[in-house]
């Protein structure tokens, strides 16, 4: 099978428009587009990053990944359009599935739809998810957003999410929807990657690599598609990413104005093909 790439990053204010960057990787060659989510930065964070780094200014000023990929969507014709997150522990499923379905329907069907528990806890307070509940919470939610998208008459009763019959188009153009990436390294991902996933998305720099995919596979049962998150532009690791069992490498794309980004994909590009 033939590797695929991908880019993954952080569209704000301050970098190239979506629809731009959505075509310029179309030109290039690029398969694909995952973008990040929050939806605010607490002032009284008490959540360090991951690694302890101060928080990077991009995470302060992040668009919303729907719009985003919607404008990369309506300037491009083959390219993928992904959330890499989407955090669902602060999503409410009904919207969040109309929100899918209806980037779905104007991409013609080039949603995948990226999904996380998240790691800031104070972003999650803030829209009314206990962080130890998180995990269920998603759970629910996106099971609720899969009765949205398959039944004309969609109900659902659960802890976390409860709601009578409900009627909601569009309907996703992929059926039964569009695949469901699961982000995550720990055991519980693995299982929800079996339980509801089409796809895993591990990041760069996992520890035991090709041995865990090997493990997400054997425990879905099937040939589960492996997209590699923010991965740097080492073009030299390419081989062990294969060897690792990896579908498609998602480079970090640093966030940038638009004549640095394009000067920067076109070093990428470069390095890819040779």
């Amino acid at each position: 099978m033939r590797m695929k790439f991908g880019i993954s990053t952080f569209v704000t204010d301050e970098g190239i428009a979506p629809a731009e960057l959505g075509k310029a990787l179309e030109d290039r060659g690029f398969d694909s587009l995952f973008l990040a989510e929050h939806t605010h930065i607490p002032a009284s964070r008490e959540t360090p990053y991951p690694g302890g780094e101060p928080l990077p200014r991009i995470y302060y000023r992040t668009l919303d990944p729907f719009v985003s990929l919607t404008a990369a969507a309506t300037a491009t014709e083959h390219l993928l359009v992904a959330t890499g997150i989407a955090l669902i522990i602060e999503r409410d499923p009904i919207t969040t599935a109309k929100e899918v379905a209806s980037l779905d329907h104007i991409s013609g069907g080039r949603a995948i739809f990226g999904v996380g528990a998240g790691w800031n806890r104070e972003e999650m307070r803030n829209h009314g998810t206990d962080p130890a509940r998180r995990g269920a919470v998603m759970d629910e939610r996106i099971r609720a957003m899969q009765a949205i998208w398959t039944r004309d008459e969609a109900e659902f009763h659960g802890e976390h999410v409860d709601f009578d019959p409900i009627h909601s188009w569009p309907k996703p153009v992929q059926q039964p929807h569009p695949p469901i990436y699961v982000g995550g390294e720990s055991k519980r991902s693995a299982e929800r990657v079996a339980e509801y996933g089409s796809g895993w998305l591990p990041r760069a720099g996992t520890e035991d690599l090709g041995s865990r995919i090997e493990r997400v596979r054997d425990r879905a049962g099937w040939r589960v598609p492996v997209s590699l998150y923010a991965a740097p532009d080492d073009t030299s690791a390419l081989d062990d990413y294969a060897r690792a069992g990896v579908d498609r490498v998602l480079f970090s794309l640093p966030t940038r104005p638009r004549d640095e980004t394009l000067q920067y994909l076109d070093r990428l590009t470069g390095a890819i093909q040779a």
